[in-house]
Parts: C-alpha cells; structure tokens; sequence
C-alpha cells in the first residue's frame, strides 16, 4: 500500500506541474519495477567462475558498490559463498557443470523498461553461433538476452534484441586470455548502457 501512495503521489504531482509522462497503471505495483525506473543502478554480470572466486574478490573492490549481480551459471555449488561476497541482489542460473544445482535453468527479470532472458546458453550451441539463443529471446518478448558458456566477452547490438556474454573471470577464451565482465548502467528512465571491462 505503501508503494501505491507514493505512485499516486507521483502521478498528482506530475499533473500539477504540467508535466507530460505516460504511465502504464496496469503494471504490478508489487514489484521492483517501479523503483527500477525511477533510480539508476550499477549492475555486474558474471558467468563461468567454476568455483575459482579470487577475480570476482578483485572486481568486486575494484568496481565498488553494485546494486545487482548477475551470474550466467557454472557456480558449481558456490551459490550462498558468491551471494554473500556480492552483498546485493543477486540473478542465477544453471550452467552445464552445474551438476544436481536446484538453480533454474533460464530466468526472465525485468531490469529498467527491458525484459531480459537469462540463460547459461549451452542449449543453444552459442559456441557455434548466437541466432538462436536471440531468436528465443524475440519469441519470449525480451529485448536483451545474457549468456556465458563461451568464456568470450561479447555485446551484440541487433534491431530487435542486445545479446550479451560477460566471458569468464576464471578461464578466459579470448584473444587476450584476461579475465572479463560487464557493467550495466541504468539512468533513471530505464535506459541501460554496457561495458566489458577486464582485469
């Protein structure tokens, strides 16, 4: 009820003011997804640690507070030990070493105004190409997809859905073999911007 007051407070005050904004009464007033569009958030994506935490320690220090973690599976029964290194929310999914995990295999959040599919990505050989795991994305309604399994960063920007893959912190695959992830920063509208950065 408390959200509910505030929400209407917001809609008055905009009235009052003159302010043009649309609002989509329908949403679930219930969730985060209102105190996602009205404050930023510094979100960290990982994939791929196989139980090896020390790079994940450093980014944690080097990038400061986080309000999200995101982890694209392969934990390896590291679950309660990374949620309390990353003292924030945390997303997970199964990885194919994640053998006997009761993590669910694939998750759709909401981040900001974009629904997002999370997955580890084996299921769709995104070691061969990434068409498939986007085209699941579209047909689920999700304008960004997260995967790992490749242990290679990468953002892709198509017109209808933003793939991304944090690489690996522990074994990186990639050309200059050092340990990766992403940032994801959302503004106030919503709106989120990406980065690989590397230790």
């Amino acid at each position: 009820m408390q959200n509910v007051g505030r929400y209407l407070k917001k809609i008055y005050n905009l009235i009052v003011m003159g302010k043009k904004k649309s609002f989509d009464l329908s949403q679930n007033l219930d969730s985060d997804e209102i105190l996602h569009q009205e404050e930023a958030m510094k979100i960290l994506i990982i994939s791929d640690t196989h139980r090896q935490h020390e790079s994940l320690k450093k980014v944690l220090k080097k990038e400061g507070k986080i309000d999200k973690l995101i982890h694209l599976g392969d934990v390896e029964g590291y679950e309660d030990y990374i949620k309390e290194l990353a003292g924030c929310p945390v997303e997970m999914v199964a990885g194919n070493n994640d053998f006997f995990s009761s993590l669910e295999k694939e998750k759709e959040i909401r981040i900001g105004k974009y629904k997002v599919l999370l997955t580890h990505g084996h299921y769709y050989y995104v070691s061969m190409e990434t068409s498939m795991i986007k085209q699941e994305a579209i047909s689920r309604g999700c304008s960004i997809v997260m995967y790992g399994h490749t242990h290679k960063p990468v953002i892709e920007y198509d017109p209808h859905v933003i793939a991304l893959n944090p690489g690996s912190l522990s074994y990186p695959r990639q050309k200059n073999r050092k340990p990766s992830y992403i940032i994801m920063n959302v503004d106030e509208k919503g709106e989120a911007t990406f980065e690989i950065c590397y230790l």
